[in-house]
């Protein structure tokens, strides 16, 4: 798997590497099972903090995307990964454009609990 960041971009270089992951996920280059590289690892070949790298994996634990264990690092999920990171990009897409047009989390929430009836 090909992690890029770009230190130039406005977007946190956390998130640069949680979206590499769900791209790989998405595009299916990343599979179930397969595990990411160790973070001290990763931080190291990118040239970036550890501590990024973990707030990115993280970031993708939370999701339901990966799985971490001591001892055995970060593995991707089994539960249908590709549907929950293009879920976890429509979500951000969403909260973007809800601060775009001034809206607050609260607001939000309030729409998609409508969609959900």
């Amino acid at each position: 798997m090909l992690f890029r960041v770009d230190p130039t971009s406005s977007t946190p270089l956390g998130d640069q590497i949680a979206a590499c992951v769900r791209n790989a996920l998405i595009g299916a280059t990343l599979s179930p099972g397969e595990r990411l590289p160790p973070a001290r690892e990763l931080a190291s070949s990118l040239g970036v903090n550890m501590h990024t790298v973990l707030r990115a994996y993280a970031t993708l634990r939370d999701e339901g995307l990966i799985e971490l264990r001591r001892g055995r690092g970060a593995v991707v999920t089994s539960a249908a990964p590709d549907e929950r990171a293009r879920l976890a990009d429509a979500v951000r897409e969403v909260a973007a454009a809800a601060r775009r047009i001034g809206m607050d989390a609260d607001e939000v929430v309030v729409l998609i609990r409508k969609a959900f009836t």
